[in-house]
């Protein structure tokens, strides 16, 4: 993991498009691939370090095949950065196993990459800065320190001094690390301006589509880069593309960068301070665009109204445009022609239901539990336990109201929600098993808050709902061994009782419990 100033880290990077090839190979060869990134000096440095090892996991060593593209600071940057954020981790690693011999031979092997990053980038960057220059040498300097005394700790071996040695490694690699997430983040904000400047300036579509593809390829490598994007002017570049009729073939791709970069608060700062809640009802209210446009603002506003967000509860200009933003929401969910298109208007919705209750309201005039349900049985809208998830969040949200009871039975929405009880992962992948636990958690929240009305009761009473809470609560395996889905089917038991005004049902839900945990 990388280390950035203030605490924060960047993840091992992924290329999105050419891809790091990574090699087993043994000592030799490294040796001979490391020759086309080198100087001559280098080589023999990294030859005298790396006998040929018997180690068991010698022949694992991570290089990197083929030098970056020339010209291209950006890709240098992010391949040199995973390489050297790999080296770091794994020195750690070695360094906490006290295998010395390791450390130094990887450490003379990380001095090798980040002089050969600061030389390579030097030459196809425009002049750097003097704090980068004084970051480039402190960076240098503590790898020749990391260098010198783990050589120094091979010759060492009483272990009360390699121990006190051991910490002075440790610190030394603490601050390399340091230094090289500060000279990796200043350069990667100059790349990020250039990249800015250039969508500013430029009035050709096919410019600014490739720059504009440059800056969503970044943000997608993690938080960090978004929040750097957002600081230097990212959202208000790509905003401006949304203003301009010129470019309306390329609202889809800018709005989809636009939602990468507001997973960080940063981001939906800057959204708000150039109207972009206006933006995006406008682009969502306007039915001349196509339905891929319309779609890419509903992600955004899915993301800006995320209730991970704490800053999205601030969102003032949301509150101003909300009934039309909900209205074009619905409309693009009746309309959807694909699952993806539904899963993003959906998201949006679901969203708005946490961020003001007020959008409950609004959806239950707007007759959106008829489109929500009518959905659930069209498999090319809804054909994924991800959009249910959606669709039962909404419902989930909106049972608070009392009209709402009338309306699901009105729709035959409690034999629909009855059947998310039995939602199943089709893959078996934790993602797809943890939606669907929400899915059968949501579905019993939903149906007991919808039990206070009598006739919901009765009506779920009549499907056996029973019988299913019954066999949810008895069998792990049945609720995909989730407990969150456990006491929300007890709570729904205890609701369905309570309209009943009998007892046995509910015992007889606690007695299978009892026999489960007991199983």
């Amino acid at each position: 993991m990388m280390a950035l100033p203030g605490g924060r880290h960047l993840d091992s990077i992924t290329l999105p498009g050419q891809r790091l090839h990574l090699m087993q190979v043994d000592s030799v060869q490294r040796w001979m691939e490391d020759l086309k990134l080198m100087t001559e000096c280098e080589c023999m440095c990294v030859l005298q370090a790396k006998p040929i090892s018997l180690e068991e996991d010698a022949q694992g060593d991570l290089i990197l095949a083929g030098g970056p593209g020339p010209g291209d600071p950006l890709q240098l940057l992010l391949k040199r950065g995973w390489v050297i954020s790999t080296e770091l981790r794994r020195i750690g690693q070695k360094l906490a196993q006290d295998r010395w011999a390791r450390v130094h031979s990887m450490s003379v092997r990380l001095t090798c990459h980040a002089r050969s990053m600061v030389s390579e980038y030097s030459a196809v960057s425009r002049n750097s800065s003097k704090e980068m220059g004084q970051i480039e040498k402190l960076l240098m300097e503590k790898c020749s320190e990391l260098s010198a005394v783990t050589e120094r700790c091979l010759q060492v071996e009483n272990e009360h001094v390699l121990k006190s040695m051991k910490a002075c490694v440790s610190e030394t690699l603490s601050m390399l690390g340091q230094h090289f997430g500060q000279l990796l983040e200043l350069a990667l904000t100059r790349e990020v301006q250039a990249l800015v400047r250039k969508i500013d300036a430029s009035d050709n579509i096919y410019t600014t589509e490739s720059t504009t593809g440059n800056l969503f390829s970044l943000t997608q490598e993690g938080a960090p880069l978004c929040r750097i994007i957002a600081k230097e002017g990212g959202v208000v570049a790509l905003f401006k593309i949304c203003r301009q009729d010129t470019f309306r073939c390329l609202y889809p791709q800018a709005l989809r960068t636009l939602a990468s970069i507001c997973c960080v608060e940063e981001g939906v700062h800057q959204l708000e301070k150039v109207d972009g809640v206006l933006c995006l009802a406008d682009i969502l209210t306007d039915d001349s665009h196509s339905e891929a446009t319309r779609a890419e603002a509903a992600a955004v506003v899915a993301q800006v109204t995320s209730p991970h967000l704490p800053v999205t509860q601030h969102l003032s200009s949301f509150m101003e445009s909300m009934e039309e933003i909900v209205t074009a929401l619905i409309k693009l969910c009746q309309e959807a022609s694909s699952g993806e298109v539904f899963l993003l208007a959906s998201a949006a919705l679901a969203n708005i239901t946490f961020f003001d209750t007020m959008a409950c309201e609004m959806l239950l005039q707007l007759n959106a539990i008829r489109v929500l349900l009518e959905a659930c049985s069209d498999k090319q809208r809804v054909d994924t336990p991800y959009t249910r998830d959606q669709i039962v969040t909404i419902l989930a949200n909106m049972s608070v109201l009392e009209q709402c009871a009338s309306d699901i039975i009105q729709e035959n929405g409690v034999q629909l929600i009855m059947g998310m009880l039995s939602e199943k992962p089709r893959s078996g992948t934790p993602a797809e098993v943890a939606a669907c636990e929400r899915v059968q958690q949501k579905a019993a929240v939903t149906l007991a808050r919808l039990s206070r009305d009598p006739d919901v009761a009765r009506e779920a009473v009549r499907l056996s709902c029973m019988s299913r809470l019954i066999e949810l609560c008895r069998s792990p395996s049945e609720r995909n061994s989730s407990d969150a889905v456990l006491v929300a089917c007890l709570a729904m038991g205890i609701q369905l009782q309570v309209k009943k005004t009998k007892i046995s049902a509910l015992l007889w839900l606690l007695f299978w419990y009892v026999q489960g945990c007991s199983a």
